[in-house]
């Protein structure tokens, strides 16, 4: 496999990051020879026709798509100059994505290893996963064994008779992602690339060393709750629930009779994950539901609304912590956790976090963006920051990309074809 080639300075890069809250749109340009860049348009809009991750109407979510990205295609115009976007990298929901462990065994025959025998380790891995239900993603190298010899970081330029590769391949749900294509083609689009969103988000929040001893992303959206976990530079597992901040809001209202609208800004003003001795003197005004605005104050004990957020979010993260034991990988986790996407930023969110999944935990914004605006450069924009820095600097992970740098009449073109008529 090519290693990572970066994208070059001047190019323009759009990232569409499409969530239950909300959808928004970064306009990027690369600035340096390291795949650096500025932001020079950004859009963002509540989401409507969108439901725990999945398109439930088409026709309200492209109204939306168009919507945002016609804010951020205005805020960078004086660059753009008259031309519309044509090309966006897009997040694919957790919820759709499905982690595969593989190993590809290749015989070198004591020549030099080469970035071709890589490709051919790496497709070879990609034909035991090709189906007519789901889409590959990702193809991410983990791991290299030259002979039995373990620990082998870059093959490229050693010598031996036999080459494994690990390999972590992300899927999608087929029927998901041609729903999801839908919206966004019927709004003029194209769609270059995809990448799971906890893996976005982890690519734009983690600084190196945590990507490199060992770390897990949590990405809390309003419907979807998933996590990624790093080790060793790259993503090697990643799995999700359907269940997020709305669940929380549909908790309040239930619980307080009261409407969605209110639950939502009484979590935001008042709410917190965690209960204090403080909670049951401290009164908040409830609007009740159906009453009109004139009618009289409707106080309860602030323990209340804590004693409803509380079970609901331990919850998510206590099945969280199943998913992560029963993965297997408990050895190599580590005790790092990074907190992204909008739900993650309720009070007490972080300190609930670290006593549930025993872990140090801190809150994750985007760190790799220049010219990012205050109003989007905390946690719940971290999946739109970090679908730039997947394009720019991980391309070479992107199956249709191995395909088309295999050398000319490789055996492997039946599959190539088969990813070019399938998406």
């Amino acid at each position: 496999m090519v290693k990572s080639k970066h994208k070059p300075k001047g190019s323009l890069l759009a990232a569409l990051d499409i969530g239950s809250a909300k959808i928004a749109c970064f306009i990027g340009r690369v600035v340096d020879d390291q795949g650096g860049f500025e932001i020079l348009g950004v859009g963002h809009h509540a989401s409507k026709g969108i439901k725990s991750g999945t398109i439930s109407d088409l026709d309200a979510a492209e109204s939306v798509i168009r919507q945002t990205v016609h804010a951020a295609e205005n805020m960078a115009a004086d660059v753009m100059k008259g031309y519309p976007l044509r090309e966006v990298i897009v997040n694919l929901p957790g919820i759709h994505a499905v982690s595969h462990a593989n190993t590809a065994d290749l015989q070198i025959d004591g020549h030099e290893i080469t970035d071709n025998d890589i490709r051919h380790a790496m497709a070879k891995a990609q034909e035991q996963v090709l189906s007519d239900e789901y889409e590959l993603i990702h193809t991410i190298p983990i791991g290299y064994r030259i002979d039995g010899a373990e620990g082998i970081v870059e093959p490229r330029g050693m010598f031996g008779q036999d080459m494994s590769v690990d390999i972590h391949m992300v899927t999608g749900d087929m029927s998901a992602l041609r729903n999801m294509a839908g919206a966004i083609e019927r709004s003029h689009l194209d769609i270059t690339a995809l990448c799971s969103s906890a893996y976005a988000a982890g690519l734009a929040c983690l600084v190196e060393d945590e990507m490199d001893l060992g770390c897990t992303v949590i990405d809390m959206g309003a419907g979807v709750t998933s996590f990624a976990v790093f080790q060793g530079g790259r993503m090697i597992y990643g799995d999700a629930l359907p269940v997020g901040g709305q669940h929380v809001t549909s908790d309040i209202a239930r619980g307080l009779t009261t409407s969605l609208q209110d639950a939502e800004r009484l979590k935001a003003l008042y709410g917190h994950a965690m209960a204090s001795h403080m909670d049951e003197s401290e009164l908040i005004d409830v609007p009740r539901l159906g009453e009109d605005e004139h009618a009289g104050p409707n106080h309860v004990p602030r323990s209340l609304l804590v004693g409803i957020i509380q079970p609901r979010v331990e919850e998510i993260f206590e099945m969280v912590r199943a998913k992560l034991n029963d993965s297997g990988l408990s050895g190599v986790i580590g005790r790092r956790v990074v907190l992204t996407g909008g739900a993650s930023q309720l009070a007490g969110v972080k300190e609930l976090a670290a006593h549930v999944l025993d872990k140090q935990v801190r809150l994750g914004r985007p760190i790799r963006l220049s010219g990012l605006p205050d109003a989007v450069s905390g946690p719940a924009f971290a999946t739109t920051a970090g679908l730039l820095t997947y394009i720019s600097e991980h391309g070479d992970e992107m199956p249709a990309e191995i395909m088309s740098h295999l050398e000319a009449g490789s055996i492997w073109g039946r599959i190539k074809h088969w990813l070019h008529e399938n998406w």
